[in-house]
């Protein structure tokens, strides 16, 4: 049975999927819907403009043969002279700031290419390639499906500044060494280069891993293996592979994907999952429990007004006066991204 956003495909017949929530329930509505893409957006990045935030950026994936990295403004519209198009089927993307690239210290968006099997880096805010037309990873397996790019993060340490990159792919072996990292430096040509450091992770085998995110601060990586939970680990490659929770494995309707980190200072904060087919998101305590830090107790569950979200990307930074706590952006199968105000997806107390 092929599934076909929101759709299914039965014996030659289009069936509608009961994909949405019930009428009875209320659903967040954004503040902003962006402008639309040419074909499929799936994974947002928010760049933070640290002059003035009011100038800061969402970059986002249009997935396809044809694809493109979009870059909108704060009210939605697309800034045409940044967007990046003719990437082969672009995933996901993440972005850091302040990576120590040869003399320079520079901000960097990343995606991957699925149909070339590359590596795409690009500095921010100005968008040129600093790649060389492309890195590939995943060298030496000879499954296809094994090199088809999928999830993408990017870590930053906070010890030394080194900058990685984790990527997952289409499906992969069920081994524990799912996800792939990078270490990311630059070469005497001024184009970024990767050094791989280490293959880890479990993959149920079920469906596939796409979402990955990484919380910087406190150090640990969390993926979406579909249909199961939510995997972490340790995101510093010098503290072994360990799997230390396997969460969110109850309450789902199909799919876990998008995954998001909200930092609420001193440690404290959320983790948002998008349960797809629901049109919601599962509300996680980042801090973990009080006895054990990697027990993530649900905290509430809300449905929004996206359709079958993938992606997802949240900040805590004050952007304007619209968006005073930060900014929660959602990819909706509409073809657009949503912006809503962070208070009115989580519960903030009296910040």
């Amino acid at each position: 049975m092929k599934k076909l956003k929101g759709l299914y495909l039965v014996f030659g017949f289009v069936v509608l999927a009961s994909c949405n929530p019930p009428e009875n329930v209320d659903r967040i509505v954004p503040v902003t819907i962006t402008d639309p893409v040419i074909y499929d957006t799936d994974d947002p990045a928010i760049w933070v403009n640290k002059k003035d935030p009011s100038k800061s950026l969402i970059i986002g994936t249009d997935k396809d043969v044809d694809g493109a990295l979009y870059v909108f403004d704060l009210f939605g519209k697309v800034v045409e002279d940044k967007v990046i198009r003719g990437l082969q089927r672009p995933n996901n993307v993440d972005l850091v700031q302040g990576f120590v690239f040869g003399n320079d210290t520079i901000d960097i968006a990343v995606t991957g290419e699925r149909l070339t099997h590359n590596l795409r880096v690009f500095s921010i805010p100005d968008m040129k390639p600093i790649d060389g037309g492309g890195i590939p990873v995943f060298e030496g397996e000879t499954e296809p499906l094994f090199r088809d790019l999928m999830g993408i993060s990017l870590y930053k340490r906070p010890t030394d500044g080194a900058v990685f990159v984790i990527m997952g792919r289409k499906t992969g072996p069920t081994d524990g060494t799912y996800l792939w990292q990078y270490r990311l430096g630059a070469s005497a040509e001024g184009l970024v280069t990767t050094t791989l450091v280490r293959k880890f992770g479990n993959y149920s085998g079920q469906k596939e891993i796409e979402s990955i995110a990484v919380d910087h601060e406190l150090g640990f990586i969390y993926y979406s293996d579909e249909g199961v939970g939510v995997r972490k680990y340790y995101a510093d490659p010098e503290k072994g592979n360990q799997e230390l929770a396997l969460f969110a494995t109850t309450g789902f309707r199909d799919d876990h994907e998008g995954i998001s980190i909200y930092d609420n200072g001193n440690g404290k904060g959320f983790i948002l999952v998008s349960d797809q087919q629901a049109n919601a998101f599962h509300i996680f305590k980042r801090e973990g429990a009080a006895d054990n830090k990697h027990q993530h107790d649900l905290v509430k569950v809300v449905h929004v007004s996206t359709s079958e979200s993938d992606g997802s990307d949240i900040s805590n930074v004050a952007f304007n006066e619209t968006y005073k706590k930060g900014i929660f952006v959602a990819m909706s199968d509409d073809k657009t991204f949503q912006y809503y105000r962070v208070e009115d997806i989580l519960d903030l107390g009296d910040q």
